[in-house]
């Protein structure tokens, strides 16, 4: 490599930038921070643009494919995004139409339910052994102004944190908002923002570097969106099965319970526990023995889909063996939680394919 003027110059540069993040690294965090929570309502409108563009393929596919109307071509790409846009909200709307009111009912049922509940368990012996004898005594002597006071205090202090609570809420709706008018600039302009991005890299990348780049970003398109697809079936095959498994048992809300975990079954492994949890609650109002039952069949259900459903259905559609599927879901989720839950599978997808392609490449040089 012939050191020039200029190849001084950038190692200079580059040495002066590190030295100012390292020397002030906790002004830096903050301007990162809130460079970060700036670009909050971007990131979610790519998140969002990247879901919906897998429908909105699909469904372009279906529009005419072989018509030559110039109307109907024109008209393919902004009929299909709200055709997309407009499914999604139904399935969400769907779910929480079919999950609230049952819910709201069954903690309605439950309080009912508390008062006699709370009798019987008074009656029992073990509660005589847990409860003091002279409990009565203990409530007369206590001050109860005092308690008073607490109670306003935190009656106040509840008050200003429901406060910050709505205005965290109208800000997380702006953030939802402003993101899917950005998904949607994306979506319509997709090809153009595809080409000058392609300029960009031309521009200032050798020809090298341009096609590395160009590799690895294709590579984890094609593992995410694999991963996304994947993830939705596998969805729908552990709901499937709920369903199918009350129905046969006889358990009530059957049909809501089973939509409820394959929505939560997104989470990879984990979710369906949070949608199982919510359906023994809502079983529990009609029937105790049920809901231990349910539960029961959910984690054997769980043990079924986690260890050969999920791994086979995501797996093989992103091209990643069962054993790496678990360790990625694993590892990811013992470092970021539910996150690296998320992103770990196609992560570790892409890495894979990376790897393995490169291994092939230096075998034929060998040969």
């Amino acid at each position: 490599m012939k050191l020039t003027r200029r190849t001084f110059l950038q190692i200079g540069i580059t040495a002066f930038v590190l030295y100012l993040a390292i020397r002030y690294w906790p002004v830096a965090a903050k301007l990162i921070a809130v460079l970060l929570g700036a670009c909050l309502p971007l990131f979610l409108g790519g998140a969002i643009a990247y879901v919906i563009n897998i429908l909105m393929g699909f469904y372009e596919r279906l529009w005419f494919p072989r018509t030559a109307n110039k109307g109907l071509i024109k008209a393919r790409r902004p009929v299909c995004m709200v055709g997309a846009i407009l499914s999604v909200v139904a399935v969400l709307a769907g779910v929480v139409l079919l999950v609230v009111p049952e819910l709201t009912a069954c903690i309605k049922a439950l309080i009912g339910q508390a008062p006699a509940a709370i009798e019987w368990l008074l009656e029992q012996p073990l509660a005589e052994q847990l409860i003091p004898a002279d409990m009565e005594q203990r409530l007369a002597n206590l001050n109860w102004s005092e308690l008073i006071e607490k109670a306003q205090g935190i009656l106040a202090s509840g008050v200003s944190g429901a406060v910050g609570a709505v205005s965290g809420l109208f800000s997380g709706v702006v953030t939802v908002l402003f993101g899917l008018i950005f998904a949607i600039y994306l979506l319509l302009g997709k090809e153009t923002l595809g080409r000058q991005c392609r300029r960009v890299l031309d521009a200032y990348l050798p020809a090298v570097w341009r096609d590395r780049v160009l590799y690895v970003l294709g590579l984890l398109n094609r593992s995410f969106r694999n991963y996304v697809v994947g993830q939705c079936t596998e969805a729908v095959i552990l709901g499937s099965l709920c369903i199918g498994g009350m129905l046969l048992f006889r358990m009530p809300y059957a049909t809501m319970i089973g939509t409820l975990v394959g929505v939560t079954a997104l989470i990879p492994v984990a979710g369906a526990y949070i949608g199982a949890g919510v359906g023994a609650f809502m079983i529990l109002s009609v029937s105790a023995k049920q809901a231990i039952w349910f539960l029961v069949y959910i984690v054997v259900l769980q043990q079924l889909e986690g260890n050969l459903i999920y791994p086979r259905v995501v797996g093989s559609s992103i091209g990643l063996p069962g054993i790496f599927v678990l360790a990625a879901v694993t590892v990811g989720g013992a470092m970021f939680g539910v996150l690296g839950m998320l992103l770990g599978v196609p992560l570790t997808a892409a890495l894979y394919q990376a790897i393995r392609d490169d291994v092939s490449r230096r075998e034929l040089r060998r040969q």
